[in-house]
């Protein structure tokens, strides 16, 4: 879609578009507010900025929205409006070896345990091994810690799946 097709767009539509983006409803409502917008850049811009003035609980709420990595099955049913682009996004893991993806099962179900959230990091451009390397190194941060990192890989995340909205 194009930036004037989006501009374009009905509010309820525009929120849709934008929820396959990040979940969070506070962003979404934020960003709505945002159009129509100039140019990509602005766009990406204010996404950020207005991610980034979210709270911890919006952020948790984005996180939600996605499968944990490596639950190909979640893809298909929960997950099904933003299917698509999370399987790209999580590529890599479909030709993971065994042992890597019961490594990454076993990290998921810690992590979750220890933080409240399921592990979210970028995947796009990572394979598997580098996805479990990340998931160990980052299982001793406090939580205070990790909120920020897991913030800073959804803001990511938003701003690739803005690009591929706009393609």
């Amino acid at each position: 879609m194009t930036l004037a097709a989006l501009n374009s767009l009905p509010l309820p539509q525009l929120k849709e578009a934008l929820r396959q983006c990040c979940g969070a409803t506070a962003w979404v409502d934020r960003m709505s507010e945002r159009f129509p917008v100039k140019d990509t850049g602005g766009l990406l811009d204010a996404a950020g900025s207005i991610w980034r003035a979210c709270t911890e609980d919006d952020w948790k709420e984005a996180f939600s929205h996605h499968p944990q990595i490596g639950d190909l099955a979640s893809l298909k049913q929960k997950f099904a409006s933003t299917a698509q682009w999370a399987a790209g996004e999580q590529a890599a893991v479909q030709q993971a070896s065994e042992s890597t993806l019961e490594e990454l099962a076993a990290g998921n179900r810690q992590y979750l345990e220890k933080f409240g959230y399921i592990f979210i990091v970028c995947a796009t451009g990572k394979s598997a091994a580098e996805m479990l390397h990340l998931l160990k190194e980052r299982l001793p941060h406090t939580p205070g810690e990790e909120i920020w990192v897991a913030m800073a890989e959804q803001e990511k995340i938003t701003k690739i799946r803005l690009e591929k909205l706009l393609i």
